[in-house]
């Protein structure tokens, strides 16, 4: 299904929509977008030059960054079917507040001179949008299935794995000493633990499983997936590229701020969601 959303929302069309767009509107549309765009975060550089140079708005494009790996349908739909909609709902909306207030954070610090000087040198090349017959993108659907399979698969099977290392292996003892909800720093560990990570919500969701099997809190473990998805290390090299270090010294303060923020919410709140 994503798959045929997708096929409408190609990254040339999905610059021209926000083209033009003031901060502020510009913001929410940008997050919103990242519902029906799931981007993966690596896809950072190119998605980043191509907005620039097209002139969107720099808080504008951070809001898309911030927003189109960390929420999608298809996100919900699987948060759903591990947790229940109450969750999957307040995680997408919360993903999305979190990627408004970001980029209109970065917009407000005028920061477009930390911008490496040769991607507003780059010319925005428009490309005229393809019209697809349904059977094209029926076709297009199913390619990006077999894509997806193909390239998640190994992170799904370890994902498993150490899931079922957590729930068999280790006790439940060791986990609540270290991620317990009674401990301060169960969220900003979670976060720290899961920057290095490569990989998204379909690799760590059997571990969120296990995770919450053993009693650590729902925040800690959201806040993990966020770290994961938002704020992977390969992707932060990459961004390195394209911005200088102030800009991505702040991007990566606000992100992790923010989903810190998150998870003590609803670690705090975890009464509603049960």
């Amino acid at each position: 299904g994503m798959g045929v959303v997708r096929t409408w929302f190609s990254p040339e069309r999905t610059r021209a929509l926000l083209a033009g767009r003031a901060e502020g509107v510009g913001n929410v549309a940008a997050a919103g977008l990242g519902i029906f765009t799931p981007f993966c975060s690596c896809s950072a550089v190119p998605l980043f030059v191509g907005f620039v140079s097209a002139g969107i708005p720099l808080g504008v494009t951070f809001s898309f960054l911030i927003s189109s790996p960390l929420v999608d349908l298809a996100s919900m739909i699987l948060l759903a079917s591990v947790f229940n909609w109450t969750v999957a709902i307040s995680y997408v909306a919360i993903g999305i507040v979190l990627a408004v207030a970001g980029g209109t954070l970065i917009g407000a610090l005028r920061m477009e001179g930390q911008v490496a000087e040769f991607v507003t040198r780059v010319p925005a090349v428009d490309v005229a949008p393809q019209a697809m017959s349904r059977r094209e993108r029926a076709a297009y659907a199913r390619d990006q299935v077999s894509e997806i399979v193909r390239r998640v698969w190994p992170y799904i099977l370890i994902g498993v794995g150490v899931g079922a290392a957590i729930h068999n292996w280790i006790p439940q003892q060791a986990i609540a000493a270290l991620l317990g909800q009674d401990k301060w720093w169960a969220v900003p560990v979670a976060v720290l633990a899961g920057i290095p990570v490569y990989a998204d919500i379909f690799g760590t969701l059997p571990i969120a499983e296990a995770l919450v099997g053993k009693g650590v809190g729902l925040g800690t473990v959201l806040a993990f997936m966020m770290a994961v998805t938002a704020l992977s290390l390969p992707s932060l090299i990459m961004l390195k590229r394209v911005v200088k270090a102030r800009l991505l010294a702040t991007f990566f303060a606000i992100v992790v701020t923010g989903i810190v923020v998150i998870g003590l919410l609803f670690n705090a709140t975890e009464f509603l969601f049960t």
